[in-house]
């Protein structure tokens, strides 16, 4: 059995950098809007340009992947749309790397037709039943859409190891989740693009 090196903080560190370049670039934004919690802000981030670019979608990959080194994890997912290609991209990164965790994503409503799942990317026979799970997310703000896809796999029987989210817009998540007894990380906070 071989293990691979930690990597160095040096190299965690310059990839955190690029990223943070690329979200700059491709996801945050100035001007006034109306967040899914329905508060206004002056500031905004949408990740999906970042999720979808390769060097982005692999470094979001990389870099969670590191941030959740020493955990044990069954499963990444989280509320659609803004999990899915981030869960996607860890599935992928955590096989190639010899360390499979696999991926699923929460429907925000069930669908009317056909097998009316409400947890998607399970094949047929499989279950969160005991699993380990960590829910990840894009953008966090007040933490809602989060606990939503926690009560949905809490509902399938899995352990959830946290919730992850890329950016932590620093709004009450944190508060929200402590008081669900939920541990809560973040790649980057608001702060972090806010200072410029």
């Amino acid at each position: 059995m071989s293990t691979t090196p930690a990597p160095s903080l040096q190299t965690i560190g310059t990839k955190r950098a690029r990223l943070q370049d690329i979200i700059r670039k491709r996801s945050f934004g100035r001007g006034e809007i109306t967040l899914a919690s329905g508060r206004k802000s002056d500031f905004y981030f949408n990740l999906k340009p970042t999720m979808l670019d390769a060097e982005g979608a692999a470094l979001l990959a990389e870099l969670t992947l590191d941030a959740l080194a020493g955990e044990r994890v069954d499963y990444v997912g989280g509320l659609e749309m803004g999990a899915v290609p981030i869960a996607g991209a860890i599935a992928q990164l955590s096989f190639m790397k010899g360390t499979p965790i696999q991926a699923f994503f929460v429907r925000k409503k069930p669908k009317e037709h056909g097998a009316r799942l409400s947890v998607e990317g399970l094949a047929p026979g499989e279950s969160l039943q005991g699993k380990r799970v960590v829910i990840v997310e894009d953008v966090t703000t007040t933490g809602g859409s989060a606990i939503k896809a926690v009560d949905a796999v809490r509902d399938s029987g899995a352990d959830i190891v946290m919730v992850f989210t890329m950016v932590d817009r620093e709004e009450g998540a944190a508060e929200a989740f402590r008081d669900a007894g939920l541990e809560f990380r973040s790649l980057y906070r608001a702060a972090e693009f806010l200072k410029d």
